[in-house]
This record gives C-alpha cells, structure tokens and sequence, in this order.
C-alpha cells in the first residue's frame, strides 16, 4: 500500500466516532480534506468534527456513502464487523480499503516518529510525552487514543517534525508502523480473541521492537526482556525515579538518567504505574531532543491528565469519587493501589462494566481477584462492542467468582443511589464501555448539589 496524502482529496472513515479514527479524521480536515464518515451514535467527538466540517451519517440510508467519489481513500476500524452495511457497500462495489493502522503508517513513514506500545498505558503515556513537546515548543503532532485534559482534544498539531503514536497491539496494528523511537511499557495477556496465548503477543512485541534501528532510542520497563533502554520506578535502572515522596498529593522524584540526575522532578497523577508512565514520556522525549532534559522534567508538573484516567467527579476529604478507562485485571489493581496510596484508611467501592464477552471470559479468575480487594462491588452488564454475546458470560457468571459478599450486579440506573447509601467513603467507576456517561451524569449531578 502506498498513500500519496497529497493527492488525496476525499476520505471517508467506517466508525469515524472512535477514538483513534476521528484523531486521523482531525487530521486530514486540518490537511484540507473533505472527510466523510459513518458512526452509529452521535457523539461529543462526532459533533466536533462535524462543527469542523466532517459530513457524518448516523445510520444505513448510505446517502453520504453512495456519493463518495472512487478514487476516495476509504479507512475503517478493524472492530468493524465485517456484515457491517457501510463496510459491506464499499467492498461490494470496487473501492479499495484501508485499516486505519495502514493510514497511520503511511503518515508516519517518512516523519520522525515516536511510538507507545504495551498493554497498558499507552494514552496516558503519549498524552504526557506530548505535552511535554508541545509546551517546549516543539512541532509535534499527535494521535492520542484518550482526551488530553490540557488541550481538549485526542489529535494535536502545531507541526509535523515529530508526530506520537499509540502502537497498538490489537489486530497487531503496531506492525504497520514506522518508530524512530518507541517504548514497550508492559505485556500482560489480552486480545486472545486475536492472539493464541501470551506468548503470540510478546512475539509480536519483539516484532515491534525489530523495526527500531537505533536501540538507545527504544526503552522498555526493566522486567521485559527486550533490546534497548531499561525503565522502572525506584529501582536502578537505565532510567529510574529515586528519593520518591509525596507533598500535598503531589509527587516528588529526582530523575535518573544514564549520565545525568535531575532533582525534585513533580507529578499530579496519583499512583505507580503514572509514575512509570511520567517516566516513559521523559524518557522519549529526552531521546528526541537530550538538550531539554531539564525542560521536559519542569513541565511534567504541570500535566492535567487524560479523560477518564483517574478523574475526579468528586474530590473531597472524607467523599471522593473516581471515573477511569480501567478494563483489564492489572489496570484495575493499579487503580486500586493508587486509591489506597491517596486514601489510607478508607473503604473503596468499585463499579465495574466489564467490556468485551470474550476478555471477560479469559479473564475471569483474575477480574474476580482484582476486584475482590475492594471493600464493595457492583458490576454492571457486559459491555459488548464489537462482539455477540457468548453463552453463560454474564456479569452474574463474573459475581459469583468473587470472593466477597459485598457483591451485587446492578443497572446503571441504581449507581447513584448505591453510591449515596453506600458505607464506602471513595468509589471507583471503571470499564471501557459507556460507564464514562454515567460518570458525566454523576459529575452533573454532584455540581448541582454544590
């Protein structure tokens, strides 16, 4: 496949609401494109690239579809089911297709890119590194598969000298990309809906890693038996944190680099792993420019977040409550760690939507053991994206694994008043699916009360 962007003219996206699509989407309409999309819902994203100018269908009349001129470059989402009507229309009739890994790929090619892999951390990590960039003032343009809370948006574009990239291991997207400088923050098992076992994934990991010419610029965490850089937190490494406390709810730790140590270095974000997470994005942007070490550290203390990566819908001494991304048994125990770390003492609730009929099936056992160290839980339904449901996998199959007796499944119509009546002094509402809707009615809800 080869894309000569400048000659392109029309582009229409197959999901163009989602998170990774519509960044690519904000960038070709910032390139002057004329860019069509389908989605099934009208969303806040969708809206704003339609107030951009984007021409969005909601449904299967393919009105905007049947007028897409041929020679248009047509991407699609591989969590597109493939009797989609859309998907289905464009094939039927002659035009050529495209992952939308394959467009970012073909981007990236002949740009100075760096990309973010591993299980977890991804958007978190390259929402840092590229707040770190652009408040250098470097030309940097971005795809994030999260909403930067600094700059309100998942695409950001003050040039295109460095562009940031999520490498993302589902469907083995990664593979399609062109890193001069990368990270592997972790591998944990996922995707076995694509992968055979854990040990498919890392094969593909190291794959990734294989296509990073210069090892110094390729980092990964010390537990990860991989080429280039080592990265961990308070334990020696190729980068490492030391002398690590916290002040007011904000971390501090002096930065050790290979041949230097840059001290008191802040962070917002509670917990370890956004410690490690800080730490990755200093460590990429100090192989891309290793002169503004000291500037990049300056700045981290001033990063706001990610959507749903740790936000407050209610922050105060003796309440709080906690809207994050969290999907995977490791993600949820790292939430759990930070709200134990930032409220000692206090009794948790979770809320979790589990996502995905098949990761919840794989991963039953471990979901039932992360959760179980919460004080309370509530689980929602399944969230099935792209999947149909499979036999006997339900959020009542994933409760009665549980160990706990403080254990129900509820609709989203109890959440408030399970928080409200609840003994628990801090809740975490987690999962991947629309749970972040009801975090925003919550947040609605709490700010009218004030």
């Amino acid at each position: 496949m080869s894309i000569n962007v400048d000659h392109i003219k029309n582009v229409y996206f197959i999901g163009i609401g989602g998170i990774g699509m519509s960044a690519l989407a904000f960038h070709f309409l910032k390139l002057g494109k004329v860019v069509y999309g389908y989605d099934r819902i009208q969303s806040d994203i969708s809206s704003q690239l339609e107030e951009k100018g984007a021409q969005i269908e909601y449904d299967f009349n393919l009105k905007i579809a049947s007028s897409t001129p041929m020679e248009a470059l047509i991407i699609y989402t591989p969590a597109i089911k493939s009797d989609q009507p859309v998907f289905n229309y464009f094939k039927t009739n002659g035009y050529e297709l495209n992952k939308r890994s394959e467009v970012l790929g073909e981007i990236t090619k002949h740009k100075t890119c760096i990309a973010v892999t591993g299980t977890h951390g991804k958007t978190t990590i390259s929402a840092m590194l590229t707040y770190l960039l652009k408040e250098n003032n470097e030309k940097v343009t971005a795809f994030l598969g999260g909403v930067s809370q600094d700059y309100q948006s998942n695409y950001i574009n003050t040039g295109d000298e460095v562009i940031v990239v999520e490498a993302d291991e589902y469907d083995r997207s990664l593979l399609k990309l062109h890193p001069d400088i990368a990270l592997v923050s972790n591998i944990d098992a996922d995707h076995l809906d694509i992968y055979k076992d854990k040990s498919d994934l890392e094969h593909t990991f190291k794959a990734f890693t294989d296509l990073v010419k210069d090892k110094t610029k390729l980092f990964h965490h010390k537990d990860l038996h991989l080429n280039g850089l080592s990265l961990q937190v308070e334990k020696p490494a190729d980068h490492y944190t030391e002398n690590l406390n916290i002040k007011n709810g904000v971390y501090h730790f002096d930065w050790m680099l290979p041949n230097q140590e840059i001290e008191d270095v802040k962070l917002q974000m509670p917990g370890q792993h956004n410690l490690f997470n800080a730490l990755s994005a200093l460590a990429l942007a100090s192989a891309y420019k290793p002169e503004k070490a000291k500037n990049f550290a300056k700045a981290l203390g001033y990063f706001s977040g990610v959507k749903r990566r740790f936000n407050y819908i209610v922050n105060e001494e003796d309440f709080a409550i906690i809207d994050d991304y969290a999907h995977h048994p490791s993600e949820i125990e790292a939430v759990h760690s930070a709200l134990r770390e930032m409220y000692p003492g206090k009794k948790a609730m979770v809320i979790f939507q589990p996502h995905l009929f098949s990761r919840t099936r794989d991963f039953a056992d471990e979901f039932a053991r992360s959760l179980n160290k919460f004080d309370s839980i509530k689980l929602l339904e399944i969230y099935p994206a792209r999947e149909n449901p499979i036999e006997g996998i339900t959020a009542k199959f994933l409760c009665d694994k549980i160990k706990n007796n403080d254990k129900e499944v509820i609709e989203k119509s109890d959440i408030l008043s399970k928080i409200r009546t609840s003994h628990c002094e801090v809740t975490a509402l987690l999962g991947a699916g629309d749970i972040g809707l009801e975090a925003n009615r919550l947040k609605q809800y709490y700010n009218h009360e004030k």
